[in-house]
């Protein structure tokens, strides 16, 4: 079995171990955000011509599919290399730090998948209107592995528990309220508008919320993601061969 199917499979057996706490745990947020954003303000406020509740949808989707990939990864990174001390262990181990990279971020992604298809089922059938397409399916998994390799790389670059609740104080939460998810981004001042979207969550929410409207955007959204991804895969990856 290769080192790819085998992370897979050692996370599948955590997932199906740990199956109604990993499920319960991705739909409390989610719950709480349509209950707040979405029902309780969502039929009286208009977005970009469509009700709040889903022009919001897109957006909790894009912010819970970042947050779980990155934590699932990033957590699991960090734990095996400061507590349990597996990392060096795979290191020592005759396999290439790309596969073994590679193996724990789609591992995380499917995670990250995972708590979209439990959103996308909740407002199905709170009969929100929301449209799933190719593309929409597309953008979700850019995302999730984008988020999925910031994870593993922040994971192998940091030496402490405390510092990746920094980072992620610092940069992931800051990117949870200011990349659309929660509001338009059109009122905003030019300055700050170029900084949200330099971001790759802006790309997610936008994507997400604009499939199919505009053919440039369609284009624009899924290459800056995966220039996101390949160049922080490649900077994961080069850390781990430092490390063998």
């Amino acid at each position: 079995m290769s080192t790819f199917t085998s992370i897979l499979w050692q996370e599948y057996v955590l997932f199906k171990r740990k199956f109604w706490t990993i499920t319960l745990a991705a739909m409390v947020s989610p719950i709480l955000y349509l209950i707040a954003f979405g029902w309780g303000i969502g039929g009286s406020v208009t977005v970009e011509g469509k009700s709040y509740i889903n022009f919001i949808i897109p957006g909790i989707i894009a912010l819970t599919t970042m947050t779980v990939s990155y934590n699932n990864t990033g957590n699991s990174i960090n734990i095996s290399r400061i507590f349990y001390k597996t990392f060096e262990a795979f290191m020592m181990a005759p396999i290439t730090a790309a596969s073994y990279a590679i193996g724990k971020i789609v591992a995380g992604a499917l995670m990250g998948m995972y708590s979209a298809l439990l959103i996308i089922t909740l407002s199905l059938i709170a009969g929100t209107g929301i449209s799933i397409s190719p593309y929409f399916i597309l953008i979700i998994i850019l995302n999730c592995l984008t988020f999925s390799a910031i994870g593993f790389t922040v994971g192998i670059f940091i030496n402490s528990h405390t510092e990746m609740s920094k980072f992620s104080s610092f940069v992931i939460t800051p990117m949870s309220f200011l990349c659309g998810t929660f509001f338009s981004l059109d009122k905003m001042p030019q300055v700050i508008k170029i900084i949200i979207w330099m971001l790759p969550l802006t790309h997610t929410s936008l994507g997400l919320r604009n499939s199919g409207k505009d053919l440039m955007d369609m284009i624009i959204h899924p290459i800056v993601l995966s220039i996101y991804f390949i160049l922080i895969f490649c900077i994961g990856v080069m850390k781990c061969k430092k490390a063998e």
